[in-house]
């Protein structure tokens, strides 16, 4: 401790003090005066060396207490019940540490998000990216005939269209995700809104012959992003499609009350098993009655779309009896 300039400076000060006090007292009053000033400044440098060695034991143990924060060890707590600057201290630097603890629990928890999410797109690219593999060899054959190579090239075709849908609505998922997306607000109206969401979902519908219903007051409305809300809507229609047989009905209906606006989604399909309504919204999550052709995006995408427009989604279901999708955009106070 002695070698530390500050003590050799606050010891010289005190030093110099009690010198000048000394002789002083000596010039000035009798020597019992001046024993006494240095009995007086003899204690009080000593005083003070036991005080600031404590302090410098207490600075030490917390320099200490860092280097092993920094090696990653957070469950020490070094609060104490005193008053002052040093124990104020402790405090902080405990709340400090709770805060990098929940960071590196929060960013452990990203990084096997990461590692899943990779995974589960490898896992999605590679059954397409396979079988594309297989018909560009055959297609290579001369000998190959032309309705097989005609229907080889239609099959690659579609397989890249799945592939680019995928890329491209990771895409859009990773840039909600990041809060890249502005998401505008302005007043969208549902009818209008539903008629620009049905358009990719009429071909498929018309080929296996099921029926649209559409109920809801042209006035209805509600605060949001048009083109965004549209593209949520669009997944859950095509769920809808995808889990209704041939010839079943398809319905949308919307109103608006003073709390909220509701658009109900539903079907008279397949419906969900009650064992996976809990993670239908979970991205890459596939049911039981999913499609061999599902990537379980569509619905992650509508969830994170509403969601992030401070809207709500709920899915009611019973198997065989079909599914209903229950979507509200809460009035937002001025």
């Amino acid at each position: 401790m002695l070698r530390n300039r500050e003590i050799q400076i606050f010891l010289l000060v005190l030093v110099t003090i009690s010198l000048i006090a000394a002789v002083v007292g000596y010039f000035l009053f009798t020597i019992q005066v001046t024993f006494f000033i240095s009995l007086t400044s003899a204690l009080l440098i000593f005083s003070s060396l036991l005080f600031t060695k404590w302090r410098y034991h207490e600075i030490e143990k917390l320099s200490g207490y860092l280097r092993r924060i920094t090696s990653g060890d957070y469950s020490l707590d070094i609060r104490d019940n005193y008053e002052g600057e040093l124990s104020i201290l402790k405090s902080n630097i405990y709340k400090v540490t709770l805060m990098l603890s929940e960071h590196r629990s929060l960013l452990q928890q990203d990084k096997v998000k990461l590692t899943n999410a990779i995974s589960d797109i490898s896992h999605q690219l590679k059954t397409p990216l396979t079988s594309m593999m297989v018909m560009a060899d055959l297609l290579g054959d001369s000998k190959l005939d032309e309705g097989m190579r005609a229907e080889f090239t239609n099959n690659i075709r579609v397989q890249l269209e799945r592939i680019e849908w995928l890329v491209s609505s990771l895409l859009k998922l990773s840039k909600i995700d990041a809060g890249a997306v502005l998401f505008r607000k302005d007043t969208v109206y549902v009818s209008e809104l539903i008629e620009r969401a049905i358009q990719p979902v009429l071909i498929p519908m018309d080929v296996k012959q099921q029926t649209l219903h559409i109920n809801g007051d042209k006035e209805v409305s509600f605060i949001g992003d048009f083109n965004w809300t549209a593209e949520a809507l669009i997944n859950i229609l095509k769920n809808c499609v995808e889990h209704t047989q041939d010839g079943g009905e398809i319905s949308v209906s919307f109103s608006e009350n003073a709390l909220f606006t509701e658009t109900i989604i539903s079907d008279n399909g397949k419906g969900i098993a009650k064992a996976d309504l809990p993670y239908i919204f979970k991205r890459f999550y596939k049911g039981k009655n999913a499609g061999e052709d599902s990537v379980g995006i569509g619905l992650a995408m509508a969830y994170s779309i509403i969601k992030r427009q401070q809207g709500d989604i709920e899915v009611k279901s019973e198997p065989g009896s079909g599914t209903k999708f229950f979507i509200k955009f809460y009035k937002q106070v001025i």
